[in-house]
């Protein structure tokens, strides 16, 4: 039997991310053809691997041991990929979040990294929750405090959210429509609660939150955003104060057993001191343009 890398990669990705919709971020491909990609390595097992929930992909007692097996033929590779390079360093941080905190600490990465650091960053940008109990990342920034005995996490702050509009009068806007959010993103609070309390006036809708953002500058409709984002774009206006049900906790995660390893602590520790620095635009406490 002969598996290939590429079809080990794959796995690890569903595997870590837990289904296939939050691995289409990292491996570039439609969830279909990673359906059809992990079908053909189970065929090739001669064992299932998942089992497929509503809530997402569970490994099974098979999957489990090709999981181990893979993330020893993971490290072979990342090994061989370093002595090939020659000149990049040993140690990979990975930091995973929402779209828009990945974005702005992505905005903000000379406070987070520098090339001295001796250490390289990768971010897992997804709305679903990375397991890093099993390393799929080494520091996460959650919405709620870890439940998790093998998590160690810290407090950063506090996220507002409200409603904002495009600075132009326009098409949606002038309406009083909303712009919605459909695929993945649908399932956070956010758009939860658009949907419950304007779903009937919902005309357009966009399957990330990016283009929501787009779609609202445009003006398209209004829409929620995170304090920290909408604040932060001239093009944006918010409209009403920040709705009391969606203000989130921020926490900052690691696993316990690597948070006092020196590139996770440092990176983690950077993270917190960004976040604080910038809590009142984080809490909608800047004044409204």
């Amino acid at each position: 039997m002969d598996i290939g890398w590429d079809d080990l990669r794959l796995f690890l990705d569903v595997a870590r991310l837990g289904g296939l919709s939050a691995a289409t971020a990292t491996t570039r491909l439609s969830a279909a053809t990673l359906g059809r990609r992990v079908t053909a390595l189970e065929k090739q097992i001669g064992d299932p691997l998942f089992v497929r929930q509503q809530t997402g992909y569970r490994l099974t007692p098979v999957g489990e041991e090709l999981l181990r097996r893979a993330e020893d033929v993971e490290a072979a590779m990342q090994s061989l990929t370093r002595w090939r390079e020659g000149s990049l360093p040993d140690r990979i941080v990975r930091v995973s979040a929402g779209p828009w905190t990945s974005a702005f600490i992505s905005a903000h990465i000379g406070e987070v990294w520098t090339v001295d650091d001796g250490i390289r960053m990768e971010f897992v940008t997804t709305t679903d929750r990375v397991d890093i109990g099993r390393r799929a990342a080494d520091v996460g920034i959650r919405s709620e405090r870890p439940t998790e005995q093998w998590l160690a996490g810290r407090q950063s702050g506090k996220v507002a959210h409200a409603l904002y509009s495009g600075r132009h009068l326009i098409n949606g806007i002038a309406a009083g429509l909303f712009v919605g959010v459909t695929g993945e993103g649908a399932n956070v609070a956010s758009a939860r609660w658009l949907q419950a309390h304007h779903g009937d006036r919902i005309a357009v809708r966009g399957n990330n939150t990016h283009s929501v953002r787009e779609l609202v500058a445009a003006g398209a409709g209004l829409s929620i955003f995170p304090c920290f984002v909408g604040d932060n774009d001239p093009r944006l206006v918010r409209v009403a104060r920040p709705i009391p049900e969606l203000e989130t906790d921020q926490w900052i995660v690691t696993h316990h057993e690597e948070r006092h390893s020196p590139p996770v602590r440092k990176v983690a520790d950077r993270i917190a001191a960004l976040m604080q620095a910038h809590q009142p635009l984080f809490r909608g406490e800047t004044p409204m343009h």
